[in-house]
């Protein structure tokens, strides 16, 4: 599970962070299984389903969201539907 480690920020994780996101998301045919599964912080979970641009502005600011990062995020954002950050 990446060491700990955010897939998209790459920070270490403490217990109270983690989010266990479905790449795939459920609705579209994704699973419970462990190969859709990713580990997120879990601000960056929200990072990827939020819609209010004041909202994710703060939210990559806090972060730290960098180039690549978005890049990432918006692989995610992407499977659900939603317009890139």
């Amino acid at each position: 599970m990446k060491l700990g480690k955010c897939e998209i920020t790459g920070m270490y994780l403490f217990a109270t962070d983690v989010h266990c996101h479905h790449f795939t998301p459920l609705h579209l045919g994704g699973s419970d299984k462990f190969s859709n599964l990713r580990i997120l912080h879990k601000e960056v979970q929200q990072l990827i389903h939020q819609t209010q641009k004041e909202t994710i502005d703060l939210l990559m600011h806090r972060l730290g969201i960098t180039d690549l990062m978005k890049i990432k995020a918006n692989q995610y954002r992407e499977r659900y539907g939603l317009e890139p950050i």
